[in-house]
This record gives structure tokens, C-alpha cells and sequence, in this order.
């Protein structure tokens, strides 16, 4: 594993770790950290093989590194040939950086009625590209494996612990909506150090 995991999470520690009391404002930190996180897919030599796993019936979602303040997580997401989410939130602010493979997400939008539709076409990220979830810019979409033969990973960045955060998925048709906790697919964590332990 490079070094390329642990340069993220301390150069994501010191962006967060701002004068106790000041609240990062949403906008600044996705503006700050979207640097980061293309820097840190750039490159697909760094996750380690735990963590790239994936599953054949469901898409695993790896905690690589949740900071101890629950100011952000660091996720892989490791979708096996044809897997996708259902319609969900985040509730907080969140980066996606693609690692390997494709993915494609679509947006809903809430409409008058209370229903949700979508909202604009669907994006398709490739190797190297980035989007951004946020309850101020949108929060609400559906995501899948661009591709029904093979596994994508894509690295996503929370304003939270996102396995810890009361979330909801939705049904489109009458904006039904459900609260989840998504927990994690792993019971370890990588061992950032382990280079400069050797």
C-alpha cells in the first residue's frame, strides 16, 4: 500500500481541524476536499485488497478511516457486475471519487406533491472523476455499477461517520421514506502505517 491512503486523512485532518467552536461551513469544505479526493483516485495503487473486495449479491461499503471526532469518513465502495442502491440521503456533505471501473448516479428532486423525480440525466463517472452530495447543493440519488460483468470501486468522502448517521431511503413514486443506519461491510480498518512501519 502507498503512502498516498494516510497523506489524505492528514491533510483531511488538518482541513477539519479548525479553531474549536468555528462550525466548518458546508461549501468550503467541499471546495477544499475535492482537490483531495482527486489527488487521492488519480492513482489505483493504494486500497488495500480487504477493501476491494466485493460481494455477489450485495455492494460493500468499507470504512477506511473515520476520523475519532466523527468530523468525516473515508469510504470504499465496491460494486459487484450489475449492483445498485436504492433511492437514499446522506444528510450531510459527501465527495465520490472513482477509483476503478464505472458508475452512475441519478438525482431526484422533491416535487410539490411530496413524490420524487429525477432530476436532470444521469452521470456517469469513469476513473479519476469526482462528484459532490450535499443537503444545500442535493442529497437525494440512486447509484450503480456502470457494468453488469465487472466490479467498480468508487472512494467516497462523508462530513461524518457515515455508518453512524440516521439516513433515508425513498420510494420515488409516493416519497415514501425509510431511516436507515448503514454500518459498514468491514470489521477492520487499513493499517495507514504500515509502510513506515517496516
Amino acid at each position: 500500500m502507498s503512502d498516498r491512503l494516510l497523506e489524505f486523512v492528514a491533510a483531511m485532518t488538518r482541513l477539519v481541524d479548525l479553531p474549536q467552536g468555528v462550525p466548518a461551513d458546508e461549501a468550503t469544505m467541499l471546495a477544499q476536499a475535492a482537490p483531495l479526493m482527486r489527488h487521492l483516485v488519480a492513482r489505483d495503487d493504494w486500497l488495500p485488497d480487504a477493501m476491494a473486495a466485493s460481494h455477489p449479491q450485495y455492494y460493500q461499503q468499507h470504512l477506511l478511516y473515520g476520523d475519532p471526532l466523527d468530523r468525516f469518513s473515508l469510504v470504499s465502495f465496491v460494486w459487484g457486475p450489475g449492483q445498485k442502491t436504492p433511492v437514499h440521503d446522506h444528510t450531510v456533505w459527501g465527495i465520490i471519487g472513482m477509483l476503478r471501473g464505472a458508475e452512475c448516479a441519478q438525482r431526484y428532486l422533491r416535487a410539490a406533491d411530496g413524490r420524487l423525480r429525477a432530476d436532470g440525466d444521469e452521470l456517469r463517472l469513469e476513473p479519476g472523476d469526482i462528484d459532490q452530495v450535499s443537503p444545500r447543493i442535493g442529497d437525494i440519488h440512486v447509484v450503480r455499477n456502470a457494468f453488469a460483468d465487472r466490479t467498480s470501486i468508487s472512494i467516497h468522502l462523508y462530513g461524518g461517520n457515515i455508518g453512524r448517521i440516521a439516513r433515508h431511503v425513498y420510494v420515488p413514486e409516493t416519497g415514501e421514506s425509510k431511516a436507515f443506519v448503514s454500518g459498514y461491510s468491514n470489521a477492520l480498518v487499513p493499517n495507514l502505517w504500515a509502510r513506515g512501519a517496516a
